[in-house]
């Protein structure tokens, strides 16, 4: 887990930064508060006592680092995403932020390989970012790689074009890393409640499920599970309808059986965990539930301060998805929060949604968005600050000696 400087470690503090910009820079990165909702039966997670000092940016660390500047890039098989954060109280504030849809793992389920148009498409965002980390006072930065470099067979090589071309060294993480950076993430949001808890992440190439048990500053991973079944690789794996609504309807009843096959010996494994009156608890991270989120609430374009930390109806979730199967590709493109981006892809998404609503039939569903690089920004901030706080006691150590 070794973190990396930016690109342009020899530019320091007193280059003139640049102005803030991204979708969702300049603001408090905690539980915001909530615009009228829409919709009544949607209802967001009320704050709890204590929760702004939870996880691991407690006591962050000296005054002096609450100027520094600190990034994380996370590369998935759909998305190139950047935050950039300074530390705020026992939360970060976003100074600047980018995401771009580049469809890495466009083609990956067939050829087994990153296309040149892929990686040609990846590499423009990366200038982005790597532009982005050479503007602000950025003190650490961790840029990793998911499901698309890890499958591919030129993922490494791919990896040493971004490094030689941008700067940026990528780290490609394991399932396992992807998971608990997820969790590190989001956790502050799921809905209070007993026992175990379902985190998941329906990326691009995998989807992540997690049971966590809830406790501490940072919940204990019980256990967990990495498919290899995103928006794209089901997508691409599951063929094209014939164009009618019964052929569109038969494709969504494949993707969810296939997604199901994936999932089966998990449900079984943790089944002694999740068996409960009251249904488990899930909180979901990702573009899916996000955007169905924005449906249900019916928002004219996407608005990160509604949707985060909302705590909806399961059902609800069920209802748009089962709606959205039916239509076809260019009736999604008209709806608001989907468009060309995701018209193509949500359907798998919602495929493996009510895969998982399917198993554990939780009356609510939690929603966040903010995952792998909010994990990645909270545990360098962590770790910067213990470190500081070692190399003070050595010094007054030091000086006491003397």
């Amino acid at each position: 887990m070794a973190d990396s400087p930016p690109p342009d470690i020899t530019r320091g503090p007193g280059r003139k930064r640049g102005d803030k910009s991204g979708k969702v820079a300049d603001f408090r990165y905690k539980r915001p508060a909530r615009p009228d909702q829409t919709r009544g039966e949607a209802r967001p997670r009320a704050p709890r006592k204590g929760t702004a000092g939870r996880g691991p940016t407690a006591n962050a660390g000296p005054n002096t680092h609450h100027r520094q500047a600190y990034a994380a890039l996370d590369l998935g098989t759909n998305n190139c995403r950047l935050l950039i954060a300074r530390p705020s109280g026992a939360d970060f504030t976003v100074i600047d932020a980018f995401s771009r849809v580049v469809r890495l793992g466009e083609g990956l389920a067939a050829s087994g390989r990153l296309s040149d148009e892929a990686m040609d498409r990846t590499l423009a965002a990366l200038q982005v970012c790597a532009e982005k980390l050479r503007r602000r006072n950025v003190r650490l930065a961790r840029s990793v790689a998911t499901e698309a470099c890890r499958r591919a067979a030129n993922g490494p090589k791919f990896i040493e074009r971004v490094k030689a071309e941008t700067g940026i060294v990528l780290d490609i993480i394991s399932a396992q890393e992807e998971a608990r950076l997820a969790v590190l993430g989001c956790h502050v949001l799921l809905e209070d409640g007993n026992g175990p808890a379902i985190i998941f992440d329906i990326g691009g190439g995998s989807t992540e499920l997690v049971l966590v048990e809830p406790g501490g500053p940072v919940p204990r991973i019980l256990d967990w599970l990495s498919v290899p079944w995103g928006v794209v690789s089901l997508t691409d794996t599951v063929g094209p309808s014939d164009g009618s609504e019964e052929g569109r309807l038969e494709r969504y009843r494949e993707m969810r059986r296939t997604v199901a096959r994936s999932f089966r010996s998990f449900a079984e494994r943790i089944g002694e965990h999740t068996r409960s009156s009251e249904g488990i608890r899930l909180l979901g991270t990702s573009g899916t539930v996000t955007t169905l989120a924005s449906l249900h609430l019916e928002l004219p374009q996407y608005d990160r301060r509604a949707v985060d930390g909302l705590i909806l109806p399961s059902q609800a979730m069920r209802d748009i998805s089962a709606r959205l199967s039916r239509m076809s590709e260019a009736d999604r493109r008209q709806l608001p929060c989907i468009g060309d981006d995701r018209a193509n892809l949500v359907i798998a998404g919602c495929a493996i949604l009510e895969s998982i609503l399917d198993i554990w039939p939780s009356v609510q569903l939690g929603v966040a968005d903010r995952g792998i690089r909010e994990g990645i920004l909270r545990s360098l901030i962590a770790a910067d600050a213990d470190g500081e706080r070692s190399r003070a006691a050595m010094q007054k150590m030091r000086e006491q000696d003397v």
